[in-house]
């Protein structure tokens, strides 16, 4: 509705009161309700320039927008490939899953993070040397309990 209105601004202003015919059933109510939210109290700010009255209309009775809003011309156009003519159709391909996989293989980091992953029922033991006790632990934490150097650290 308010694009509507911001659209016709230039016809609208200098005209007489008109109608609205909605189907927004508390639209009706919330122009004439004492209490209001901030957003709405901005949206009838911008409505009160306008002269005009809001009249509910069901969905199912209100034949002209609904008509309007199942023209066929309006609907998404799809081809058959057989009836335009394609001959073949290609997909594209992309090595990416293939280049992550080969840069955890080599990753050393990744490695200890897959082979603790794969150690199901087990906690991993801390070293703290190439990742933070914090990061492998909250990343895999099997037991409820962190290493034996950071137990003061609680289950998350």
């Amino acid at each position: 509705m308010k694009y509507a209105l911001a659209k016709f601004r230039v016809y609208l202003l200098g005209s007489g009161p008109f109608v609205v015919y909605t189907d927004h059933a508390s639209l009706r109510t919330a122009m004439k309700s004492p209490h209001i939210s901030q957003r709405m109290a901005r949206w009838l700010s911008f409505f009160a320039e306008y002269d005009f009255r809001v009249e509910y209309k069901p969905g199912r009775l209100n034949v002209v927008a609904d008509a309007l809003s199942r023209r066929p011309d309006y609907a998404v156009k799809t081809a058959d490939a057989n009836r335009i003519g394609v001959e073949s159709v290609s997909a594209p391909s992309s090595s990416l899953i293939d280049d992550v996989k080969a840069a955890y293989a080599s990753d050393a980091d990744a490695k200890q993070l897959l082979s603790y992953a794969s150690e199901v029922g087990t906690t991993p033991s801390c070293s703290c040397t190439s990742l933070s006790c914090a990061q492998r632990t909250a990343v895999i934490q099997r037991s409820g309990r962190r290493c034996d150097s950071h137990r003061r650290i609680e289950r998350l």
